[in-house]
């Protein structure tokens, strides 16, 4: 799920465990970097971050990969990987686990549980939206620059944006910090405005989910998106589904659909 904190959540991890170790890497938004500068632009900042004393020259996956499991299988490094999306890129940055030192350790974030299952992923934690109270901390802290309850005016308000964001960090942050220093005429229309029409830059962050779901999730989950908000629907078709081999598509739109369409209701 898109904005729920898997990156914030890796950061800190991250400068904890810092200390423990010999090399360290942080690769941030795997995904978009790929796309745009190819895999061997990652390999290069993987290779670089961990050993920035060496030079590395290398034009092809092989030969960056025969490099890695011979350079950092002596080292005990801690790696990120941020914003995984495909299982190409885990096999060309951390391939095996005898590329690395024992006691290594390489944390991956990714919207998609499935491509950790593939790969056999010692652990999985999956972050969960924030309790009302902690949402609404969170919104203050952004909206006021404290955590604190605010002025007597903006409670009711301030409450009725944090039922909207419904637990989602990212949404708490962008409308927390679109609404600082408004006056309350400013908030009502605000909240009116969400009510007509959802953020465009929450949108644009969950979309990616929707966007990484193949044709036919993709179509499943505009199906169930027709449903009325609200409405009770018993499937009992789970046989069918699974002779058509559809339960995985399921298993990805409901992570990409459960806060999309909360969202947006």
């Amino acid at each position: 799920m898109g904005g729920i904190g898997k990156t914030t959540l890796a950061k800190v991890a991250y400068t904890q465990m810092l200390p423990h170790f010999e090399g360290k890497c942080f690769l941030a938004d795997i995904r978009e970097v790929s796309n745009k500068h190819g895999l061997v632009s990652l390999q290069k900042q993987l290779l670089s971050q961990i050993l920035p004393d060496e030079c590395f020259n290398f034009f092809n996956v092989h030969k960056r990969n025969v490099i890695i499991s011979h350079m950092l299988s002596r080292k005990k490094v801690l790696v990120v990987l941020d914003d995984i999306d495909n299982v190409q890129h885990l096999k060309c940055l951390v391939g095996r686990r005898d590329w690395f030192s024992l006691g290594s350790r390489i944390i991956i974030t990714t919207r998609d549980e499935h491509l950790l299952r593939s790969y056999r992923i010692d652990d999985v934690y999956k972050p969960t939206t924030l309790n009302p109270n902690d949402a609404l901390r969170l919104f203050n802290l952004k909206a006021f620059d404290s955590d604190t309850t605010p002025k007597y005016d903006f409670i009711e308000l301030s409450k009725q944006v944090v039922h909207y964001a419904d637990g989602l960090p990212l949404a708490l942050e962008v409308l927390g910090s679109f609404l600082g220093g408004r006056d309350i005429i400013q908030w009502r229309s605000a909240i009116e405005r969400l009510k007509q029409d959802s953020n465009k830059e929450i949108l644009d962050t969950l979309r990616i989910s929707f966007d990484g779901l193949e044709e036919r999730g993709k179509n499943i989950f505009l199906d169930i998106a027709c449903f009325f908000n609200g409405e009770e629907k018993e499937l009992k078709w789970e046989e069918k589904l699974l002779k058509k081999n559809v339960l995985m598509n399921l298993e990805n739109v409901v992570d990409c659909g459960r806060k999309k369409m909360s969202i947006m209701s």
